[in-house]
Formats: structure tokens, C-alpha cells, sequence
């Protein structure tokens, strides 16, 4: 929590967010993609969302000169959530503009400033950060470019945007992608782009979540529980990146939220949005999209963008259907690899393959795209393939890269 010389900033300097036509929209888009605020119990209130929501409320009614309410409404807020530290800053506005002029946000001596450290900069920083986010929305019926295809056997997918310190959690549902809501996170101390163990930098790719740990056998530094996800993928090992243990969890009692660039390379969330997270995704088939900073689409575009690469895919498919050894082994590059073994060592896995299909037709079902675009042109793809006259075949996950405007694998697995 601040010491209370710190409850002292500037409610001018919130006006710039919050009046006229942007603090109406910062109103309207609080209200639709957090929980409604309504007068109900302290439990509900802290319930994922709310106590972002009613932050953002409290902004607007200092834009409308509303000081008694906001300060009202404040007081209630960190009331019920001390441990929020930029609530508890903006209470000090509140309070100190009730009895002298304040300048700039934590216009206070400079003695006490310097004595804070980096608390009011980076408090500062965070509010700047969810102002942002709640003002630049992404437009209607848009979704990262990330997703082109996902199958309904994938009920939610993640996508953060570092630049906005900013996680969405979308809905898969039979007409597509739907975002229901999205949420304030922390990013490495030292930004993105992780490349090695220990450089307190967030990895930025396509991810899966592959597990679910129990909270009680975590330390309090992790709140309310955590998610892994699968870095280093096949792509980052294929780069030569090193380091593990990133995962997607909540913050010590102590702290609602944390600074946006203050962890050791994790995703944090506040507990209460990391406990909505965690009983509504699903491991192993929820993917985790994390970039410097997304890329919005309208989504019916995603179907245009994935045809060159479905083409390749599905010729891949009628490869093996007719049981050309060599066709096949043409779609992959030579410096393929699948846990460990090289293409040479792969291809007794593929003729074994060709000899249980027996030249049936193989079907693609349930297949996801995602792509990654970055130094290279990479494409994740899981699908199940099921020879016809067959019930059950192998759930497979590929990476594709796009060599000489022609795309290849160069890792395929078994899941």
C-alpha cells in the first residue's frame, strides 16, 4: 500500500484523460467489456474487472467536475481493496485538490517524491497504460491478425499487447472469435523479446497453455494461481532461445496490480481476472498469442489471408494419400527436426504412417491456423488426421515457415 504522503497527485492531469469526447468513450467501453457496476456485495465487487470498471468511473466523474462523488466513490474503493495502489493514489488527488491547487500528477514535495522511488512513476505509467487501452478499442468485429483459423475443440484463445499492458480473452463460438473481456497485465521488468534464461524479458510468439498449478502449492509472490505456457516453443528453440517458466499468474496479497514492466518475465494479472481466466480456459487447447503489440483485423479477412497457405496444406494432405514417399518428404525442410530427431530419423515415423493409412483418403478435422510474422513467416498448425474407414488417427501439431514464397515444416509431432 502507499504511505500516506504519497496519496497526493493531480486531478488536472486526470482531466486530460477524461473530459469531453474521449472520457464518454472511456465510459461507454468500461461498461461493455468489464462487469456492469451495480450496488452489490464487497464479493461481487471484486469480482474480475469491477475494480478496473470503477476506477475508470471515478475518472469520469472528476472530467465532469463531480470531485464529491468521485471522492466518495473512491473512498469506498480502496476501502474495500487497500492493497490497490493506484486507486489509493487517485483518493489522494481527490483529497488534496479539496484543499489546495495541485499541478501535475504527484505534485508533491519533491523530498517525498525522491524518497518513493519509482512508485509514482510507475503508477503514473499504469494509469496512462488503462486509459490507453480503454480508449483505443479495437473496432468492431476485428481480431488479432495472429488468428486465422481456430477449431471449435479450442473454446477460448489469449492475446496480449505489451505496448497497451493489455490481455483480451476471446469466446470461440460457432460464428467465430468474440471478445468478452480484457484485462490490465505486467510485462518483463526488462520489456519483450525474451532470448535466454534470466534476461527478465517476456517472450513474444504463439503459445499454448499447458498447465493449470494448484494454487495451494505456490508460493504467495504468485496470488491466485498459475498458468504455463509452452516457451520455448518449437520456433524459439529452433532460434537458439533458452529459459523456461513463464507463465500467466496473480499477484501477492500485498498488491492488486503491479507496475507494466516489473516482472521477471511472466504475464501478471490482478487475482481477481487470473481467477476468471483460470476457470474459463482450458489447457492444452488454449493458445496464447503475446506481440509487442497486436495487429487488429476485420475477421472475415483472416479466411483471404490463409488460402496460400491452406493450398500447401492440403497438398501436403493428397501427398500422403497417395502415398508418394518422396512427394512428401518434399514438403519439409532439411533442417527439419521433431523431438530430437532429424527428417532422416522422421522419415521410418512417415512410411510407418503411409503403411497404416493404406492409400485411404486422409481427412484434416478440427484444424487451427495461427501465424507468427516476424524475421520469417510462420504458420502453427494442430489438426486431427483420420484416414477414411477409420474412427480415431493422431492429433498432430506443425510449424510451417515460408521459404522462397513456398512453405514448409519444419517440426511435426504427435500430441
Amino acid at each position: 500500500m502507499l504511505k500516506p504522503a504519497f496519496l497526493a497527485a493531480s486531478v488536472s492531469a486526470l482531466l486530460v484523460f477524461c473530459v469531453g469526447p474521449a472520457a464518454a468513450a472511456a465510459t461507454k467501453h468500461a461498461n461493455t467489456t468489464t462487469q456492469p457496476i451495480r450496488p452489490e456485495s464487497v464479493a461481487a465487487k471484486r469480482s474480475e474487472g469491477v475494480a478496473e470498471a470503477r476506477l475508470i468511473e471515478i475518472y469520469n466523474l472528476i472530467g465532469k467536475l463531480q470531485n464529491r462523488e468521485a471522492l466518495a466513490k473512491a473512498g469506498a474503493l480502496v476501502e474495500e481493496l487497500p492493497n490497490f495502489q493506484l486507486a489509493q493514489l487517485v483518493y489522494g488527488d481527490l483529497l488534496a485538490a479539496r484543499t489546495r491547487p495541485v499541478k501535475a500528477v504527484g505534485d508533491i514535495p519533491e523530498a517525498l517524491a525522491q524518497s518513493g522511488g519509482t512508485t509514482l512513476v510507475e503508477l503514473r505509467e499504469e494509469s496512462l497504460r488503462r486509459m490507453r487501452a480503454l480508449r483505443e478499442r479495437p473496432a468492431p468485429g476485428t481480431i488479432p491478425s495472429q488468428f486465422l483459423a481456430l477449431s471449435q475443440r479450442s473454446k477460448h484463445a489469449i492475446a496480449v499487447d505489451a505496448s497497451r499492458s493489455r490481455l483480451y480473452l476471446f469466446e470461440n463460438t460457432p460464428s467465430g472469435l468474440s471478445l468478452v473481456s480484457d484485462y490490465y497485465i505486467s510485462v518483463g521488468k526488462a520489456g519483450t523479446s525474451k532470448t535466454s534464461e534470466g534476461d527478465q524479458r517476456t517472450p513474444l510468439g504463439v503459445y499454448y497453455i499447458n498447465s493449470n498449478l494448484d494454487r495451494k502449492t505456490l508460493k504467495d509472490f504468485y496470488g491466485s494461481g498459475a498458468l504455463p505456457i509452452n516457451y520455448p516453443n518449437v520456433l524459439d528453440a529452433k532460434r537458439g532461445k533458452s529459459g523456461g517458466g513463464i507463465w500467466l499468474h496473480g499477484t501477492p496479497p500485498t498488491q492488486f496490480s503491479r507496475a507494466p514492466q516489473s516482472t521477471d518475465g511472466c504475464v501478471v494479472l490482478a487475482n481477481p481476472d487470473l481467477e476468471h481466466i483460470i476457470r474459463t480456459v482450458e489447457i492444452r487447447s488454449t493458445p496464447v498469442i503475446i506481440a509487442t503489440q497486436l495487429q487488429w483485423v476485420p475477421a472475415h479477412s483472416t479466411r483471404t489471408a490463409s488460402k496460400p497457405f491452406e493450398e500447401a496444406l492440403f497438398a501436403w494432405r493428397n501427398a500422403k494419400t497417395s502415398g508418394d514417399l518422396q512427394q512428401i518428404l518434399s514438403f519439409y525442410t532439411p533442417d527439419f527436426v521433431s523431438n530430437g530427431k532429424t527428417l532422416a530419423q522422421w522419415t521410418p515415423t512417415l512410411k510407418t504412417e503411409l503403411a497404416e493409412t493404406h492409400g485411404r483418403t486422409i481427412q484434416l478435422k478440427d484444424v487451427s491456423l495461427l501465424r507468427w510474422t516476424d524475421t520469417a513467416d510462420t504458420m502453427i498448425v494442430t489438426f486431427g488426421e483420420v484416414a477414411d474407414g477409420t474412427r480415431t488417427g493422431w492429433t498432430k501439431r506443425q510449424y510451417w515457415i515460408r521459404q522462397d514464397n513456398r512453405w514448409k515444416i519444419f517440426f511435426e509431432g504427435v500430441m
